[in-house]
């Protein structure tokens, strides 16, 4: 569905995104995370035809972002981080004039099941210079799903939203995004690893990892891990646990924990719990265990980190690594 090869865009003499590829597949939610001035906002400007890339190229349900931008505009719905609403207008006005803009045939009924689906149908009477921020981020997320886009793209989405208002956003989202393809760049990883099936880290410009925070996880570490509590257990639980057939080692944790490192690739869980069992000791908790998504972030976009370091992005035939600028 999105396709992007080699993209890369100069403001000036700023090189703000440097030669990034990357995919996304029909059905797809993926999460851009990266620090400020990373290059998200850019990338996602180039992908709606708002910005003509420097070089490389970006495509998206078939048709070119430069060559095909009126086509790509059509089966796009973007929300930017700031949304260019007129407060002067009421909520129903406001998409009812976007409607027009992109000519729906029918407004009316396309209105109100966006005003429906973002929770702002009480609200369609509303000046939007009297909103609260919350609503004004759902009613951008309304014109961007207004005539229902093949691809939407969302830049910090949930920004000035409350607990509640986040919660029903990401709802909206996961809905979307079983039939559309989703890409949303936000701060809060969290969110990212709460709504999306994928995840792309950018850093300077540069793609440093891409993959699931599983993946992204089991990449950064080189192992699976796994943590097994044990009651009653005796100081030989390690050289027990080391025993299995695929660990790589075994760490103690805080008071009758252990944190077994084992062979990529390898689930040992059932072997673990089994050793465990056989010494009769009790088995208090077994489960994978790894990186938070935060970790990862810090741990790929740290600028005190040598980018030579950085480990090749998941998927990637070049494996190339992240030097940012």
């Amino acid at each position: 569905m999105i396709e992007v090869e080699n993209l890369t865009r100069y403001y000036g003499p700023t090189r703000a995104v440097h030669d990034i590829s990357f995919h996304v597949d029909k059905g797809e939610i993926v999460g851009f995370l990266g620090p400020n001035g990373a290059g998200k906002t850019t990338t996602m400007r180039i992908l709606t035809g708002f910005l003509p890339p420097s070089d490389g190229a970006a495509r998206l349900a078939g048709f070119d972002v430069f060559h095909d931008s009126l086509e790509v505009r059509r089966r796009v719905g973007y929300m930017p981080e700031t949304v260019p609403l007129y407060p002067e207008m009421t909520v129903w006005a406001y998409l009812d004039y976007m409607g027009a803009l992109r000519q729906l045939p029918n407004r009316k009924q396309a209105v109100d099941r966006a005003m429906e689906a973002c929770g702002i149908g009480d609200r369609a009477a509303s000046m939007i210079s009297k909103l609260s921020k919350g609503y004004r981020q759902r009613v951008g997320l309304a014109q961007a799903i207004l005539h229902e886009p093949e691809v939407l793209i969302l830049d910090e989405p949930t920004i000035g939203l409350d607990p509640r208002q986040v919660s029903d956003a990401r709802a909206l989202i996961q809905e979307i995004g079983r039939e559309h393809t989703v890409i949303l760049s936000s701060h809060v990883l969290s969110e990212v690893s709460q709504t999306c099936n994928r995840v792309l880290i950018i850093n300077q410009g540069e793609i440093v990892a891409q993959g699931t925070p599983e993946e992204l996880t089991a990449q950064l570490q080189g192992a699976e891990l796994v943590l097994v509590r044990i009651a009653d257990a005796g100081p030989e639980a390690v050289s027990v646990l080391e025993r299995v057939d695929g660990v790589i080692g075994v760490e103690p944790a805080d008071e009758g924990a252990y944190q077994v490192s084992c062979a990529q690739g390898r689930d040992l869980r059932a072997e673990l719990a089994r050793a465990v069992v056989e010494q009769g000791w009790g088995l208090l908790e077994l489960g994978r265990a790894g990186m938070s998504l935060e970790d990862i972030f810090l741990e790929l976009t740290t600028d005190e980190k040598d980018p030579k370091g950085f480990p090749k992005p998941l998927g990637s035939e070049e494996g190339k690594g992240g030097n940012n600028a």
